[in-house]
């Protein structure tokens, strides 16, 4: 049984909601820009879904994924488990990860969220990357080598694989950089959220 997509409307991206899925289904490649606590890491594959991705073309073989990088372990894990949390779905069935050493994903997963480093390893395996059909590159501004090969593969990609969409979320400031690496790709903005900090100095000790 295929899962609910619900959405948190109380994060900031979910306002750009719409236009998001618009651009999805309407462009090869989007950009979306968003600081820390928008939402964007455990929204933009459920939007993906809704858009219509994440399905395999019986026809060509391809798709059936939609592969979400992250720069760390950690993350990969933690987002994979709430993503499948918010899709009412256990870990492995509709959302899975991998990471070294580590994972869990089964012939129902649709959406799969992984260390960039993962993805780079099934490069060797796969060149046209043909178990998926949607790509996110989660935290570009980072700009690890791990991320710029990636970005540079998949934008020679792309031309071969017509059917793959890619999505690249990254802080505003590197955002039209992206966008004209990949021929002046589309850039949505969403706001953040600032949460208030208290800084306090304990005494120094004699």
């Amino acid at each position: 049984m295929e899962s609910a997509i619900t959405s948190s409307a109380s994060l900031p991206i979910d306002e750009r909601r719409g236009d998001i899925i618009a651009a999805i289904r309407a462009h090869q490649v989007l950009v979306v820009a968003g600081e820390t606590g928008s939402g964007k890491s455990t929204q933009l594959p459920k939007m993906c879904l809704d858009a219509g991705r994440g399905r395999r073309d019986d026809a060509t073989g391809r798709g059936g994924w939609i592969g979400h990088t992250q720069p760390r372990r950690i993350a990969a894990r933690s987002i994979a488990e709430r993503v499948a949390e918010e899709l009412g779905s256990d870990l492995g069935q509709t959302v899975g990860y991998k990471v070294r050493f580590h994972g869990d994903v089964s012939t129902n997963t649709r959406i799969k969220v992984m260390t960039d480093g993962i993805l780079l390893a099934e490069i060797q395996r796969d060149r046209d990357l043909a178990k998926y059909d949607t790509i996110i590159i989660d935290e570009a501004h980072e700009r690890s080598l791990n991320i710029d090969f990636l970005l540079g593969y998949l934008r020679q990609l792309l031309p071969r694989r017509p059917d793959l969409k890619l999505i690249i979320t990254s802080a505003t400031i590197d955002t039209a950089r992206f966008s004209a690496h990949f021929d002046d790709a589309p850039i949505i903005e969403v706001e953040g959220r600032a949460y208030p900090v208290d800084v306090r100095y304990r005494p120094l000790d004699d």
